[in-house]
């Protein structure tokens, strides 16, 4: 595959400039934020924050799901969630998931009609090669231009077919680019993708050997490869500055930082540069950035899709000196309760209890963050004061357990259930166990013998949650899409406000 590779990118290598410096983070808190205090309604959780207990998976609790200030209006299930879903107007478009998307009535990418939240409804798929060939983390939408696009990951990697869609109707996108990317592939990989925020330039991200992709959509009819690169080992999601120009791109155990100006301005040799990279020892798989403006300085908001690394805060005003913030981390990811993680999570498959996409409600001075939890649901916090974060509100959806693939052949989750062990909390939980942190008998309990076949006990939530309001919209991996309502106790949307998400 390196070699392949390699000879795509033809040798544009990412280049360090001359100050580029790691920055090395060995000092992150270990402090979860305060509990949401929740209504007389809710349905709160059970034990520690974020946990979902061996005794509510046995008895069945966990079907059941709990909230607190944060409701359902609506749901519709359909045949899973896949991995990422998007929002535009009153429209969501449900990621699709290869090959179990190809097996259902409407194949590809399903078009979710919102207009009445408390009654969602499937209205449509969309089915040109790449919807049908697994969008994985790529599905995004660029509302300036109301396009929407995504490329074709069938496991882990992918590339080749890329699709854009006009969605001004957004109930019956319009399929732009029928040549290149559709008919024909374009010389890419992927894993992740998304848009430069003007909307002219879709990256593909692969994994693997940190392959990055420019893509030209200026002409989304006509989309071409204008560039390309390798970053650093390890790629995933990326967040881009509203002027387009710098890009904080995931890798393995932090973020790396890429002056990707001469991109943006079209630059007839473009030169992409390595400015600097963020580490920190808690926390594998970063798997994207928003980047947002507080008090009139640039910060950026990161989270860790796995080991339980939570989400970060920080000020990059000078991005090769940059200041960690703050953090958001649950009780069930404190390394002194990753025995329980790891007891409570066995026969749950590979993810556990780790953030994996956020969306903040505005880009300038955002209020309120909302992520989505893996095996926690939706949780969703307070940020108008960093030294002061707290969680407000959350909803983990009732599991659906023991579903099969023939019920939901779009949920990663039944596919993933073959094996019961969740693999993505090894690393954090050695660091603790070396650490001092953790008991390993206390991580042994009833469930510990499932290693292959998981039960399906809690959902998955890997889905941006999207603000409408005092609703949030989001996708999870067994329940499907879900209107949800926050409280008016515990949130006021802005006036101006805007979900991002990076």
């Amino acid at each position: 595959m390196l070699t392949v590779v390699v000879a795509l990118v033809a040798g544009s290598i990412v280049a360090p400039r001359a100050d580029a410096a790691n920055h090395f983070f060995g000092d992150i808190s270990d402090v979860a934020v305060p509990r949401a205090e929740c209504d007389a309604q809710s349905h709160p959780e059970t034990a520690l924050q974020g946990e979902v207990t061996v005794r509510d998976r046995a008895s069945g609790r966990s079907r059941r799901g709990y909230d607190c200030n944060l409701t359902e209006l609506g749901n519709v299930r359909g045949s899973g969630g896949g991995i990422t879903s998007v929002t535009f107007e009153h429209c969501s478009y449900t990621g699709s998931l290869f090959p179990g998307n190809n097996l259902v009535r409407q194949p590809g990418v399903q078009v979710v009609d919102v207009a009445d939240p408390s009654r969602p409804k499937v209205v449509g798929s969309l089915t040109s090669p790449a919807m049908r060939g697994g969008t994985w983390e790529t599905l995004k939408v660029n509302r300036k231009r109301k396009l929407l696009a995504a490329t074709s990951v069938p496991l882990l990697w992918g590339g080749g077919f890329f699709s854009v869609y006009d969605i001004s109707d957004c109930e019956h996108p319009r399929l732009l680019n029928h040549g290149a990317g559709t008919a024909t592939p374009l010389p890419f990989t992927s894993h992740e993708g998304g848009f430069s925020p003007d909307g002219r330039t879709y990256w593909a991200s692969g994994v693997f050997p940190g392959h990055l992709s420019a893509i030209d959509i200026s002409n989304p009819a006509e989309p071409r490869v204008i560039w390309q690169g390798l970053h650093s080992f390890l790629g995933h999601g990326f967040g881009i500055t509203p002027d387009g120009n710098r890009m904080y791109i995931s890798n393995m155990a932090g973020v790396t930082v890429l002056d990707i100006s001469s991109i943006q301005r079209r630059a007839a040799y473009p030169r992409v540069r390595h400015v600097a990279a963020y580490l920190w020892p808690d926390g594998q798989l970063n798997q994207h950035s928003i980047p947002v403006t507080i008090k009139g300085r640039p910060h950026i908001i990161t989270a860790d899709e796995g080991g339980s690394g939570g989400v970060k805060v920080f000020d990059v005003s000078k991005v090769n000196s940059p200041k960690y913030a703050a953090q958001i981390k649950l009780e069930i990811n404190l390394p002194e309760n990753l025995d329980t993680n790891l007891r409570d999570s066995m026969g749950n498959s590979v993810f556990s209890s780790n953030p994996h996409y956020c969306a903040a409600d505005r880009p300038n001075d955002p209020t309120t963050l909302a992520c989505s939890w893996e095996s926690s649901g939706i949780r969703v916090f307070d940020i108008r004061d960093l030294s002061k974060i707290r969680e407000i509100a959350y909803f983990n959806p009732p599991a659906q357990k023991n579903s099969t693939i023939a019920e939901l052949p779009n949920s990663p989750h039944v596919l993933g259930s073959i094996i019961g062990v969740p693999a993505i909390e090894f690393l954090s939980l050695g660091m603790s166990i070396v650490n001092g942190k953790v008991r390993l008998d206390q991580a042994i309990g009833p469930r510990s013998g499932m290693v292959v076949g998981g039960d399906m006990s809690t959902d998955w939530c890997f889905s941006p949650p999207e603000f409408h309001g005092r609703q949030l919209w989001t996708t999870c991996s067994d329940g499907g899409f879900y209107a949800l309502s926050l409280s008016p106790d515990v949130y006021s949307p802005p006036a101006d406000q805007e979900s991002v998400s990076g």
